[in-house]
């Protein structure tokens, strides 16, 4: 999960520094795997070159009267870029900065005997591309004597943290807000996603016709739209967190997925055939994705039909078909709820990693799936006009919140942490759960937000507590010793197995470890083959039983050793065997 920090401080009022906030991420348990923080940029300034000449002893160099803005006198640099000439506008280290393309702190130089104050950088000294053909030539207008790094926006660190499964609130970069206002680390800005008044209601009928797959499917049209380029501030975080901006109504979408960890899609109304009917895939039914791959699907997989067939494969990937472009006038928002687990098998089964299917395999907010939509037509509204009709939700019930009877005294006995009841109950509290009833009790029930479906009982309560009071309060204490020798540990069969190996090895003899499963036609001739024992999905064709003896993987690596020239090999292994697919038909041998 990536987002810059001026992403972040969209949702969270904080004047913690960029060192606090990584900090305090990873002790929180949202782990900060990297930080591209483009600090060394800061001192490289806009500049100017007023005049190019020739250098008098050297045919390949041109001395440069150089503009550094603010009022200071031009400043004389000897540079060897092809492309340095009268006019050009680039970026300017003066002496005593650092370049970290070439490692080097600048100083002021003699080249062939002309004193330069500094240097004109190329995309490479400053580690932004490989390109260093010429220096970085800026346009016309670009401010001079302004910082490079602002006017090109790379002063914006982006910060990586590598996110467990457990957590589907953090993918986006509001529930991460939450987190950290929450560790006390600043103050949550909740702005209230208001409701978009419709006009009319919205002309595409939904059905509904796998229940256990859909949970709930809401829709809206927007008609009149202008499609185009995204805004620029929204193209550079999406380029900033790997992502390539393609048009407004695209854009918007991938924003709202990593700002609100909610993925939405969107159609082109007036490719659309009739109305939508959610259903399981006809075996051997095929759908043309946006990735403009052709996927054959099958019964356990979920789609979003029209009257022209499936289209798109729910939760996972949007269809080519119905796709938005440069053309599209109308169109149609969809936010809907999907079977995490059907959505990880499809995703699994097709080859499909997109960033919906990782929130939707995960469990996203059932509550923010109607306000998402609400953000998502007032997005299209101000970015691409058009008048949106009413919102259509088909068979959302609402969400009912689990509650979680939660004995405060687990705290100390699972963590060993001191932390009064006040201050576990008001970290839940920060966190969104909501205590039901009184909280004067040894235990107090405690609602589970929407946004929190990983969490599922007391201990899960107790984590909460532990990594927002602080896991590094948890004082070290030494396994208390024992005043006698330990009785047995190993267990007969390991006892008996450790006693062979010896056996075997001081006679001389080398130990191998095979595979536990070999060709069917070995395991025909030492009396196995049966089809319980064939596995379902084998590495390689000539892996598919299980071994009913050791004698065919060692006799095959005795034969490898043979062909290798190593005729006098002794052998042994000692390991399990299969008989049957129950227990009692595996043996140690």
């Amino acid at each position: 999960m990536k987002f810059t920090l001026s992403w972040l401080k969209d949702h969270l009022e904080t004047d913690a520094s960029l060192a606090e906030i990584v900090g305090r991420l990873t002790s929180i348990g949202l782990e900060v795997e990297h930080v591209d923080d483009k600090a060394a940029l800061k001192p490289f300034v806009i500049a100017r070159v007023l005049t190019a000449e020739k250098h008098p002893d050297a045919d390949k160099l041109r001395v440069l009267s150089v503009d550094i803005g603010n009022g200071a006198a031009p400043v004389q640099v000897v540079c060897g870029a092809p492309n340095a000439r009268a006019g050009l506008v680039g970026a300017f280290a003066a002496p005593g900065t650092y370049v970290p393309g070439i490692d080097v702190t600048l100083s002021v130089g003699r080249i062939r005997g002309v004193e330069s104050h500094g240097m004109m950088c190329s995309e490479r000294e400053l580690q932004l591309s490989d390109e260093h053909d010429g220096i970085i030539d800026l346009p016309a207008d670009a401010p001079v004597g302004t910082g490079f790094a602002a006017y090109a926006h790379l002063d914006d660190p982006v910060i990586e943290i590598n996110l467990t499964p457990n957590r589907p609130d953090a993918t986006g970069v509001y529930g991460i807000a939450r987190d950290l206002a929450a560790s006390g680390l600043g103050r949550l800005k909740t702005a209230k996603v208001e409701a978009v008044p419709g006009k009319g209601a919205c002309p595409v009928e939904v059905t509904i016709e796998a229940p256990d797959l859909c949970h709930t499917f809401a829709l809206r049209r927007v008609a009149g739209v202008k499609n185009g380029p995204s805004p620029k501030w929204m193209q550079q975080r999406l380029l900033a967190i790997g992502l390539r901006p393609i048009n407004a109504l695209v854009d918007m979408t991938n924003y709202i997925t990593f700002d609100r960890g909610r993925p939405l899609h969107v159609y082109d109304a007036a490719k659309v055939k009739g109305g939508f009917i959610v259903r399981r895939a006809a075996a051997g039914e095929t759908v043309e994705a946006l990735d403009q791959r052709i996927y054959a699907l099958t019964r356990e997989m979920c789609v979003i039909a029209d009257g022209a067939g499936a289209d798109s494969i729910a939760g996972v990937m949007g269809g080519e078909r119905t796709g938005s472009d440069e053309g599209t006038t109308d169109v149609l928002i969809e936010s809907a709820l999907w079977d995490p687990l059907n959505v990880a098998r499809t995703g699994r089964a097709l080859g499909i990693v997109t960033d919906a299917r990782y929130r939707f395999e995960r469990g996203v907010d059932p509550e923010f799936m109607v306000p998402g939509l609400d953000l998502a037509t007032r997005m299209v509204l101000d970015l691409c006009g058009g008048e949106a009709s009413g919102a259509q939700v088909t068979g959302y019930a609402g969400h009912r919140p689990k509650v979680v009877s939660f004995p405060l005294a687990e705290v100390k006995r699972l963590t060993g942490l001191d932390v009064p009841r006040a201050e576990s109950l008001d970290i839940l509290k920060r966190l969104g759960f909501k205590p039901q009833g009184s909280e004067d009790g040894a235990v107090v029930d405690i609602a589970v937000p929407s946004w929190r479906p990983d969490v599922d009982g007391k201990a899960d309560l107790v984590e909460e507590v532990m990594r927002i009071h602080g896991v590094d309060e948890i004082v070290p204490r030494p396994l208390a010793s024992h005043d006698a020798v330990n009785g047995k540990i190993l267990t007969t069969l390991q006892v008996r197995t450790r006693a062979a190996k010896r056996a075997l090895a001081v006679r001389g003899m080398m130990e191998a470890l095979t595979w536990s499963f070999i060709p069917a036609r070995h395991a025909e001739l030492f009396g196995g083959g049966r089809p319980e024992l064939k596995l379902s999905n084998p590495i390689a064709a000539d892996m598919s039983d299980m071994r009913p003896s050791l004698l065919p993987g060692l006799i095959a690596a005795a034969q490898r050793n043979a062909a290798r020239g190593y005729g006098d090999v002794a052998l042994f292994e000692v390991s399990g065997t299969y008989e049957s697919d129950t227990p009692q038909g595996q043996r140690r041998v």
